[in-house]
């Protein structure tokens, strides 16, 4: 007996709608042509894959899309070594540059000894980290153009010594999280801090993200990006600058007031995995933990800056009213 379904017949020739990475229809492709001896001809491609491009004429290619990511639109970035080295010498402020390793020319040269002169962190990558990072031609070269501009933190605190005020620092080991990096910024301006410091390599970048996090505190605060913290630990400490390390491994507690958080201060804060570095933990003056009554033993680091900045802040307060 012949089976009946109650389904319409199948067209003879089914067209799938094909879309690309940005959710767009595809045309439908084109029916493969045929030799003379009657196999199918190799199909072209057409277009770019950065625009959805596709292979035509062979039946057995399936539309091809694009694997690599997007183009972060929250962050600006150059192309090509000669586009790099012209923002290096126009004075531009780039958050990072990538080069593709094994490139060794004059121009490679100059973008390194530059970069170095301007403490930004160039890293020699194959072409797949490249490739990850844009679809874009790159040419072996890619830079992140930073939103902001760093300051240097020896004329900040000369500043501030000159105006008379009472230096607040906060000094961040490997924070690398974009947005524990814009909450810290944004508790960091409303407590008063005078600068944000943070290593030139290991840090979170600061992209459209931090800004949007931080609520417009990175336009605010200045941000002063440091080749080597143990050496910024040290300046500090010779300028009178007392340090502050907020570790849970600490048997001081904050609500204590064992310390006197009043005078001159920069608050060390550590990475989000495996807190601050046992090296820069030995330069610091006085280390302090916030207690803590529930069952969890740590905090988030944004959550914990706001406070060991609120604690600071009190402090001073409380010594101004008396």
């Amino acid at each position: 007996m012949e089976k009946r379904t109650n389904r319409p017949p199948r067209p003879l020739t089914e067209r799938r709608q094909f879309f690309d990475s940005e959710n767009r229809p595809v045309p439908n492709r084109r029916p493969a042509s045929r030799d003379a001896e009657g196999r199918a001809e190799e199909g072209r491609f057409e277009g770019s894959r950065a625009e959805g491009g596709r292979y035509e004429g062979s039946r057995s290619d399936k539309p091809r899309y694009p694997h690599r990511p997007a183009q972060d639109r929250s962050i600006d970035m150059i192309f090509g070594l000669r586009p790099i080295l012209e923002a290096l010498n126009a004075g531009r402020t780039l958050d990072k540059i990538f080069l593709l390793r094994g490139t060794k020319n004059s121009m490679t040269q100059d973008i390194t000894a530059l970069a170095k002169t301007a403490n930004i962190p160039v890293s020699m990558v194959p072409v797949e980290k490249l490739d990850g990072i844009t679809r874009k031609n790159h040419q072996g070269a890619v830079a992140y153009v930073s939103p902001i501009d760093y300051m240097p933190l020896d004329s900040i605190l000369a500043s501030l010594y000159e105006e008379g005020k009472t230096p607040l620092l906060l000094v961040l080991d490997r924070i690398t999280d974009v947005r524990n990096f814009g909450s810290i910024a944004r508790n960091a301006e409303c407590m008063g801090v005078h600068a944000i410091v943070v290593p030139s390599r290991g840090a979170a970048q600061v992209n459209g993200d931090a800004l949007k996090t931080s609520a417009g505190a990175l336009n605010l605060i200045p941000v002063c990006r440091e080749p080597n913290l143990k050496d910024t630990l040290t300046f500090l400490r010779e300028s009178g600058v007392q340090v502050v390390a907020c570790t849970e491994k600490s048997d001081a507690s904050l609500e204590a007031e064992t310390v006197d958080l009043t005078g001159p201060l920069a608050i060390l804060m550590g990475s989000e995995e495996d807190g601050i570095s046992p090296e820069y933990l030995r330069l610091a003056d006085h280390k302090l933990r916030i207690p803590m009554a529930g069952q969890i033993s740590s905090l988030n680091v944004s959550v914990a800056s706001g406070i060991m900045l609120y604690e600071v802040l009190r402090q001073r307060l409380k010594s101004i009213n008396n």
